[in-house]
């Protein structure tokens, strides 16, 4: 345990030390800010964070894989990947010291957007129920999205090729609920609308916890983290 929080450790200090996680940081909390505010402007407007949440998944699409595309790609372009699979330190524990740096990055920019929160509180009385689901959802997503950028680095030297192939993974998983619509099919459009993750979302959006989305978000992060560690193995066997 003390060699992944060794890891995660040195990963955070990299993070903050450096203006990417306080730009990404700003970014997440404009655009999350335009999503909170946009439905204002209603004449009858509900005391709910449902366009926040939805808003947030869209721009994590874009944020997640900015934040995990140099863990793994900078050290094989630098050439310090070698130095680190040699180190007293296994693959799986390289992978986790990693995962769970960027995983702290994503609760400081959640913890951020709190404010909207307390905002809600004061100027309305929102059930806290769906406020509660909502975040969780986006903790799981969020999870889920480093996972898959954590691959993407682990797989090329390439920072941008990184994140522009994690960003199109989890748009193709985003935009699958849509494309089950036009599955004529029903078994087909059932299967189809299973791999979404907006399917797996929207009820984290609307206050509703469900263990099946629970389990698919955990099962989506654990098999990517999974696919991280072996192809570390395989670049060590090189």
């Amino acid at each position: 345990m003390r060699r992944i929080q060794a890891v995660a450790w040195k990963e955070i200090q990299v993070y903050f030390s450096s203006p990417m996680a306080y730009i990404v940081g700003l970014i997440f909390l404009g655009l999350t800010g335009f999503f909170f505010v946009r439905d204002l402007g209603d004449p009858f407007p509900e005391a709910s964070l449902e366009s926040f949440f939805q808003g947030a998944t869209l721009i994590l699409i874009l944020l997640a894989p900015t934040l995990t595309m140099r863990l793994l790609a900078e050290e094989r372009k630098l050439g310090t990947v070698e130095l680190l699979l040699t180190a007293p330190v296994r693959d799986w524990e390289v992978v986790a010291g990693k995962y769970l740096s960027v995983l702290v990055i994503l609760l400081a920019m959640m913890a951020m957007t709190g404010y909207y929160v307390l905002l809600l509180f004061v100027f309305a009385d929102p059930d806290p129920g769906p406020v509660y689901a909502g975040y969780l959802g986006l903790f799981l997503y969020g999870a889920a999205a480093l996972a898959i950028g954590l691959l993407t680095s682990a797989l090329t030297s390439n920072q941008i090729v990184s994140a522009v192939v994690a960003m199109g993974i989890l748009l193709v998983l985003y935009f699958t609920d849509f494309a089950a619509g036009a599955v004529k099919n029903t078994l087909g459009s059932r299967i189809i609308a299973e791999i979404s993750t907006k399917a797996h979302f929207d009820d984290f959006a609307l206050g509703v916890i469900d263990t099946k989305h629970v389990v698919y978000f955990i099962c989506l992060t654990a098999i990517f983290l999974f696919l991280t560690v072996r192809a570390l193995e395989a670049h060590r066997w090189k």
